[in-house]
């Protein structure tokens, strides 16, 4: 993987967190108060399956 991948990864990453609070600012705050108000738990299990899914679709993307 080449450093020009990783900054273009991050890019995406950055891009994709960035719409939701763009293009709905009140909904995002809504959201993003629920979930601070989410046991620590549930918080890390949500965490888990996104690091999961993404190291998924990252080994499904290399076929």
């Amino acid at each position: 993987m080449t450093s020009s991948t990783i900054i273009l990864a991050f890019a995406l990453m950055l891009i994709v967190e960035g719409l939701f609070p763009f293009a709905a600012p009140e909904r995002w705050r809504q959201s993003f108060r629920k979930i601070t108000e989410m046991p620590s738990g549930q918080i890390r299990f949500f965490g888990l399956a996104a690091v999961l899914l993404g190291l998924m679709l990252m080994l499904l993307a290399d076929y």
